[in-house]
């Protein structure tokens, strides 16, 4: 499959899996998580819509507040992503 924007296809993917783990399993609204767990509120929902590529730290830290370790978040992206995606051209 042809990626117009590799980095766009991943960030979005990994949007949505955090905004339906944070509505469907957390049962937390963007605003109390990113109250209660320190994270930037804007930064939040940029990250939920694929609009920002984030950083290493910061996924870690949703992964905890959503309950889950950072691998399982890591895994869940996968699963959903296309089976040939790689973001490096071979």
């Amino acid at each position: 499959m042809q990626y117009k924007n590799k980095n766009l296809y991943l960030t979005k993917n990994l949007g949505e899996i955090i905004k339906n783990e944070r509505i469907k399993n957390a049962n937390i609204s963007l605003s109390k998580l990113a109250y209660e767990y320190d994270i930037n509120k804007g930064g939040l929902s940029k990250i939920e819509n694929g609009l920002v590529d984030c950083k290493f730290t910061t996924l870690w830290k949703i992964a905890e507040a959503l309950g889950m370790k950072y691998s399982e978040l890591v895994i869940l992206v996968e699963e959903k992503i296309d089976k040939d995606f790689k973001l490096i051209d071979e």
